[in-house]
Formats: C-alpha cells, structure tokens, sequence
C-alpha cells in the first residue's frame, strides 16, 4: 500500500499541470492508441475466452499496460527528489568545496545540479526528461529506468499482436491473379464472423500502431540501455560529461593526475543496488553518498570548481553581428540553422547586435555558451 501510494503523494495540486506539455500528451497518446489497438486485435486474432492461450494472451497485455502507467506516473510525479532550500553541509569548512546556487539561496549538494525548468536544484541529476515533464533524478531514476524497460517489451507483444491479426484477417482475403494481387476488405470470409469487424479503416489503425509499437521498441530501447550503462558505473549523464571534460582538462594542460570517479563502488551488482531496492526506495539521503576508497566525499565537487574555472580561460569571445530573437527554430537564420536546431529544452539566449557571448562549446550552427552583462555572467544557454 505505500508503494501505491507514491503514486498519489503529490506537494500539491499544482503537479497535475505536468500533465500539460507536448511531452506527456504524447507518450500517454502512443501508450493509449497501442494499448487500445492491441487488445482490440487480441480479440480478433486470439479471443481470451476460449481457450488458456488466449486468457493468458489478454492478461499479460493488460499487465505490460498498468506496469508502464504505473512506472511512468511514479517518475513524473514522485519526482527526483530537490535539495532544501537554504541547505548547507553540516560542517561550515566543507562549503568551500561546494557551489553555491543564488536561486534555490543553498549550496548543491554533491552530485546535484541546478535545473531551469523546475527552478531547484535536483538531487543527483540525471538529466530533465520532456516525456515526463520532471527531472529524472534520485528519487525517481528506477522507476524511470523501470519505465525504459517496460514500454519496449509491451511494443514488442503488441506488434507481434498486430502482425498476427494482419496475418489472420487478411489470409482468406488475398486473391491471387497472373499480375495481380487482390484484397477484398468489404466483407470476411470467415466462419463464424468476428465479433469486431476488419475493415479498411481497422486495417489502416493496426498498421499505424504498429508502426508506433516498433518506433517506440527501437528509440526507448536504445535509452535502457544508455541507462543502465551508467546506473551500472553509478553515474548519471552529467556525471559522464563531467568525466569526459575531467579527462580532456587533465590532457590539454598534460597534467601529472589521474581522475577517478568517486561513487563507483568497484561493482556492477553493488552500483546496481544503489538505485535498485526491494523497498523501491532508493539507497542514501540524496545528500551524502558512499565512495571508493582513497576518494574524497567532494572529489566530484571540486573537479566541478576546476572545469568551471577552466571555462573561463578556454573560452571563445564572440561578438554578436546580427539580432536574434531567442526562438527555439529561426527560420530567418536559414535552412540549415533551423533543421538543425538541437533537440533540447535548454533556454536560447536573445542576443541583440554588439552584444558579447563566451561560447563553451558549440556544434556547427549553435553555441553553448554565456552572455556577458555588465561584467556579470548568465546562466550557460543555446545562443
């Protein structure tokens, strides 16, 4: 009953509005239209009542569909879990190590980060997802990744569900000529006839669902298996990313030092454990984690201080010539620029002519990067 009730605990009412984005109101509609076109179909190719085959058929449709609203409604509404406001280590001497977030008015907890689109800093970020509307994060990572796993293997049966009824329906249908190949739609040649008639338009609708079943196996397949990568090394994304620039740092200055990742506990089965319970509750506070020996509590921290001050000696100027509104696809910057807008949620920066940026890194029409104001810097952004 209290795994159950995760579900329902929301901090207020104001969660529900998470629902209304094009990121859930997409993932909801494939999981409807494949949830609803496969047991429509399941009727048609294998109807449950008559035999244990086909029992068993219906019941494992419906499962895979509670599993995966279960799971997806559990990472969008228990959410990552935020650091307190006003947070502060325990001992003063280690906020030095620690950066400091003038919105949330706290210190970020190891292995937190700052997220603009929930405005608090995350508990061991993973990254902000747009399918669910939230951050994935501690709290939530294994009902996300559960989620991963789940929606794939309830494609998979249900694309074998369509083809299989394509296959049945149309069988007794297919007239074969010396040229041609013919299908006639208007009636069944079945006896008995099905209760749910297989027309043109049903046909039309079990093909497009399967069409969404195997996008859907392949693109949130491909996910998993980027997630359980690191869950099994105990990182998140930005943590690899923090790895990859630690690792870059050490070789452009060839430095005499090796970074080691502090929270990889030397086993796959035990970084396994971390976010994986029986309970469903994840190990740690989400404010202090176990490390590796010979590691500091803060090595991650203080890489994190280094990257941030290297930025700024390793970072382009760039003056800006021409006005740019801030639009997540310009179409007045050309063809190239707009199709290859970077498919990201991060904030585009509104430049106008005149203005500095300090680009960080960049791919060929976009830059990451900061504004310059006064001498003051804004939070990094698309420009």
């Amino acid at each position: 009953m209290g795994t159950f009730c995760s579900v329902i605990r929301f901090e207020n009412l104001q969660e529900l509005k998470r629902l209304c984005h094009w990121g859930p109101i997409i993932a909801l509609g494939v999981i409807a239209i494949c949830s609803t076109m496969a047991m429509i179909d399941s009727v048609l190719w294998y109807w449950p009542l008559h035999t244990t085959g086909g029992s068993v058929n219906f019941i494992m449709l419906i499962n895979w569909t509670v599993m995966i609203l279960y799971n997806y409604f559990n990472a969008m509404f228990v959410g990552p879990g935020f650091v307190p406001l006003g947070w502060k280590p325990e001992n003063s001497q280690d906020s030095m190590y620690l950066q400091y977030c003038k919105v949330c008015q706290a210190y970020k907890a190891p292995r937190s980060h700052h997220c603009r689109k929930c405005n608090r800093c995350v508990m061991k970020m993973d990254h902000h997802c747009p399918w669910i509307n939230n951050c994935c994060g501690y709290q939530n990572h294994a009902s996300f990744t559960l989620f991963l796993l789940l929606a794939p293997l309830g494609c998979i049966h249900a694309a074998f569900i369509f083809v299989m009824t394509m296959y049945t329906q149309l069988y007794n249908r297919l007239s074969f000529g010396w040229n041609t190949v013919k299908i006639d739609m208007s009636a069944a040649r079945r006896d008995p006839l099905p209760i749910i008639p297989f027309g043109l338009a049903a046909f039309a609708a079990t093909l497009f669902a399967l069409g969404l079943a195997l996008g859907t196996t392949i693109a949130v397949g491909m996910l998993f298996f980027i997630q359980m990568k690191i869950i099994l090394r105990n990182k998140t994304s930005i943590e690899s990313w923090i790895e990859e620039k630690a690792k870059d740092r050490i070789q452009y200055y060839q430095l005499d030092e090796v970074f080691v990742f502090p929270y990889d506990m030397g086993s796959r089965w035990k970084n396994f454990k971390q976010v994986f319970t029986w309970s469903g509750v994840p190990e740690g506070d989400g404010l202090e984690w176990p490390i590796r020996e010979g590691c500091h509590q803060y090595s991650l921290t203080i890489e994190q201080l280094k990257q941030k001050a290297d930025k700024r000696v390793r970072s382009v100027r760039y003056k800006v010539i021409e006005d740019y509104s801030g639009s997540c696809c310009p179409l007045n910057k050309g063809i190239k620029t707009f199709f290859t807008s970077p498919c990201t949620e991060e904030p585009r920066i509104r430049l106008q002519k005149g203005e500095i940026i300090l680009a960080t890194r960049g791919l060929r029409y976009w830059l990451y990067g900061d504004k310059i104001l006064d001498d003051s810097v804004i939070e990094e952004a698309l420009v």
